[in-house]
């Protein structure tokens, strides 16, 4: 009797549910709370702490609904053959347009075009309450309901204008690829990740955002003084208009090698107004540079990619694996989907493991900053982000463990405190 694949994939699926519900839940519970933890008593203000509590709870309630919907509809297309019946229905439409249904490559990109087009269906209004209900009732919503859609539609080509190329490119690999089939997987994605790196900041992105260089003045000045003491080859400084679309603040930095540019959200500048608290945030973040941070990250990826890839060889060819979700054929798309699926268990160990791992880098990013003489205005600058993207106060410890790739605020400025104790 053949392994029951499907039933023990939806099984996982439905325990992961709830076993994230139950954390979810202990979350909920969390930011129920009325009082602020001691450590943030007298640092965030007690009108800012109602505000991110409301705004938290918000988010919530919505996340409970949220994954309770996409848990009933991920279960339902497994489970009720609602997948080999529309790889099916996407063969006949190829034939209906003219064209061979043998071709896989059509037969997929027929697939995905209707994927695609389900997935916008079924995300678009809880895309469209997150934004233009919560985010607004908040006063994060900066854009129109144009802006949005002008977004999705810009969205929607880019994927018709880059999807078929790469997902033919995949396709022909798995055919024609052989025993050496991971590794030329490998290097195709790693090549493909390059490309993307390099041409979404200078391509992509300004589709979405404007792009500015820095205005000369101080501000400019401290970050390329403190670029250029630590050898960062900084090329260019920008400014995006973050505040088109939300008030919510960052900055990241990216290229390769000599190539590097630092971006600044316009809601981070005019929410920091001493530019000392700015300046703090970008140590932290060139601290990751130094630091190699971006590069381990970069190559766990690689590796875990390339495992993965692997893993897919082994078991790409199991006829009973296909058969237990419904399918008498073996293409590389769907096989591809399946295994995806049946590494669920792998895939959450190994997330929580990262998550473990890049909580490690945020707090030595901190301690960089602080070592350069930031402590102060690095710990100013965390409370204003946290204050001003409203983000939560109070955290259950599992839950952030979980899901937090960064630390919560409290455990951060234990942290900066603790260095100052040490040193006293």
């Amino acid at each position: 009797m053949a392994f029951p694949y499907m039933e023990a994939v939806v099984g996982f699926m439905i325990l992961v549910y709830f076993f994230e519900t139950y954390l979810d839940f202990r979350q909920h519970a969390a930011l129920k709370l009325t009082t602020l933890p001691k450590t943030l008593v007298g640092v965030i203000s007690q009108e800012k702490f109602e505000k991110s509590r409301a705004y938290s709870l918000d988010k919530s309630h919505f996340n409970f609904v949220h994954e309770f919907v996409t848990i009933l509809l991920d279960s339902a297309i497994l489970f009720c053959g609602i997948l080999p019946w529309f790889w099916k229905k996407s063969g006949s439409f190829v034939v209906l347009a003219g064209f061979n249904e043998e071709n896989e490559i059509l037969h997929t990109l027929a697939f995905l075009a209707g994927v695609m087009i389900w997935s916008q269906i079924t995300d678009l209004p809880f895309s469209l309450y997150s934004t233009f209900v919560i985010e607004a009732r908040h006063g994060f919503n900066k854009q129109t309901i144009w802006l949005f859609f002008r977004d999705l539609f810009k969205g929607i080509c880019l994927s018709i204008l880059l999807g078929p190329p790469i997902v033919s490119a995949i396709v022909l690999i798995v055919q024609k690829g052989g025993p050496y089939l991971a590794i030329y997987l490998w290097a195709f994605m790693f090549v493909l990740s390059l490309v993307m790196m390099t041409l979404y900041p200078v391509l992509i992105a300004p589709l979405f955002n404007k792009f500015t260089p820095l205005p000369e003045g101080e501000l400019r000045e401290k970050i390329e003084k403190l670029a250029s003491s630590l050898k960062f080859p900084l090329k260019k400084l920008f400014v995006v208009d973050g505040s088109t679309r939300s008030s919510h603040s960052n900055a990241y930095m990216y290229g390769f090698f000599k190539n590097k540019r630092i971006v600044l959200y316009d809601t981070l500048i005019q929410q920091c107004k001493d530019d000392e608290e700015i300046v703090a945030v970008i140590a932290h973040e060139l601290g990751h540079w130094k630091l190699n941070h971006t590069m381990y990250s970069f190559i766990a990826v690689q590796i875990l990619t390339f495992l993965q890839f692997g893993g897919y060889t082994l078991v790409r060819n199991s006829t009973d694996l296909f058969r237990s979700f419904g399918f008498d054929t073996q293409p590389v798309l769907i096989g591809l989907i399946i295994f995806q699926h049946t590494v669920i268990p792998i895939q959450h160990l190994v997330s929580f493991g990262l998550n473990l791992v890049s909580r490690s880098f945020e707090f030595q990013a901190d301690a960089f900053a602080k070592k350069l003489g930031y402590g102060s205005a690095l710990r100013a600058g965390l409370v204003k982000l946290q204050e001003e993207n409203l983000s939560s106060m109070n955290t259950d410890p599992w839950y952030s463990a979980y899901h937090y790739s960064h630390p919560p605020l409290v455990e951060r400025l234990a942290a900066i405190d603790e260095s100052d104790k040490k040193a006293d």
